[in-house]
């Protein structure tokens, strides 16, 4: 089994990759759609779902690919991941996904420090991240219960399709969404905003593990 420092070293890289190519794809897009939103929203998705896939190929041997605090807590949970293992998984995942955003910027030659200025608040937004993140864990949880194999195209497959049916764009994803804070540009969230995402991501692990326990007993 890998050790500790490896990996929270793979979730930490993991999910620079992640932030990486969430933030770089909608700044590509957003420069090559010439002011189309649906356009650079469908740019920003394929690739999204894409380095899921491969992320997950890669990293899921070594930490298991959580990427994403909400994923380790439901985890920790279920008696899956000690709770002091947790803890260093969303401190890495959360500075992974930091880092990603700052070489994101760099790699368009756009200032690394920025707050984002595009408002998302609402009970709608609120609501489509609780259900964003609900539809994530259900889909690990029962993949996982019978074709563990095909977790990385499922999870790549189900954000790809939450971009598009959740009015928030499927964050549903704590680290994502700091990080995300810290980027003005197509991908970013006010800061104002973050909490209440937050928030409503963390009701995601409450619904599916209880969901999990009654379908997919093992």
């Amino acid at each position: 089994m890998p050790s500790l420092a490896q990996r929270a070293f793979a979730e930490w890289l993991g999910t620079a990759f992640l932030l990486a190519a969430v933030v770089g794809s909608g700044i590509m897009a957003e420069k090559l759609a010439g002011g189309n939103v649906a356009l650079a929203l469908l740019c920003n998705t394929i690739s999204t779902g894409a380095i899921l896939v491969v992320l997950i190929l890669i990293f899921g041997p070594v930490s298991g690919a959580h990427f994403n605090p909400a994923v380790t807590l439901a985890f920790a949970l279920r008696n899956r991941t000690a709770w002091a293992d947790a803890a260093i998984y969303v401190a890495a995942q959360v500075a992974g996904a930091i880092v990603g955003v700052w070489i994101a910027h760099l790699m368009f030659e756009l200032s690394v420090w920025q707050v984002s200025l595009t408002q998302r608040h609402g009970a709608g937004q609120w609501l489509a991240e609780a259900v964003a993140t609900f539809g994530l864990l259900a889909t690990i949880f029962g993949v996982a219960a019978r074709t563990p194999g095909a977790i990385p195209y499922a999870v790549g497959l189900y954000i790809t399709s939450a971009y598009w049916f959740t009015a928030s764009t499927s964050f549903a994803n704590p680290a994502v969404t700091i990080a995300r804070s810290l980027s003005d540009t197509f991908a970013g969230i006010a800061p104002h905003g973050v909490a209440a995402f937050i928030a409503a991501q963390l009701v995601g692990p409450a619904l599916a593990i209880p969901l999990a326990r009654w379908l997919w007993r093992p």
